[in-house]
């Protein structure tokens, strides 16, 4: 059993943005200001996807660290980290969401894990699309009806996405994407560009397995 371990929080969201944007940050009023709304709005019903966790880095507050749980899909028990690099000129310009473990995707460069928006976002409109827009589609774009729909001229990944011509093919490479996610090296490498993500997983003992579970328990019991 894993735990997700955030250096603000560990759960879905981080305390207020306020507190997370560091003052000595040289960042516009106006993006300053979209950043707190954005991170805020977050908080309301659906605007966070089921299985994704997001929290502003310590280290940069155009940074924002995420990791995503494929519940279903071809990427099936896929543990995702990747991050949403904001331009100082947000909302004008969109981030950049770049993946940080490695998998096998169309619209995903494997070689810089850059992540490309174009076929929801193109053109980008600042007065019309928000952070949970991007959220939900990054989701979508590990399940089939999306894949299917991708073009050519949007992916970064031309081999992957060859790969669709066959779906045994592609699902065996999106399974074995998916398995390499959850390896050792690949959930608790803190080394290179995960160095830095304010979301760690750690392995947990039998013991600290029964901890959790019986908080976990209390925790469900009090709702009823």
């Amino acid at each position: 059993m894993l735990s997700v371990v955030g250096r603000n929080a560990s759960t879905k969201l981080a305390p207020a943005a306020d507190s997370v944007l560091s003052e000595g940050s040289v960042v516009s009023p106006a993006t300053r200001a979209a950043l707190n709304f954005q991170y805020a709005s977050l908080r309301s019903i659906n605007h966070c996807p089921t299985g994704m966790y997001i929290t502003p880095s310590v280290e940069n507050t155009m940074v924002w660290d995420a990791a995503l749980f494929v519940h279903k899909g071809y990427y099936q028990d896929s543990v995702l980290k990747f991050t949403i690099t904001f331009p100082n000129d947000y909302p004008e310009r969109p981030p950049t969401v770049r993946f940080l473990t490695d998998i096998s995707h169309p619209l995903i460069d494997s070689r810089t894990g850059i992540y490309s928006l174009a076929p929801r976002f193109r053109p980008w409109k600042p007065k019309e699309h928000q952070i949970h827009h991007i959220l939900h589609f990054i989701k979508s774009t590990f399940k089939e009806p999306t894949l299917d729909k991708l073009h050519e001229s949007d992916v970064l990944n031309k081999e992957v996405f060859n790969f669709r011509d066959n779906r045994t093919s592609f699902a065996a490479l999106a399974k074995q994407s998916a398995e390499l996610s959850q390896s050792p090296s690949a959930l608790y490498d803190t080394s290179g560009s995960k160095k830095n993500h304010s979301l760690r997983f750690t392995h947990l003992k039998s013991d600290e397995i029964e901890e959790v579970l019986g908080a976990l328990s209390m925790h469900t019991e009090g709702l009823k």
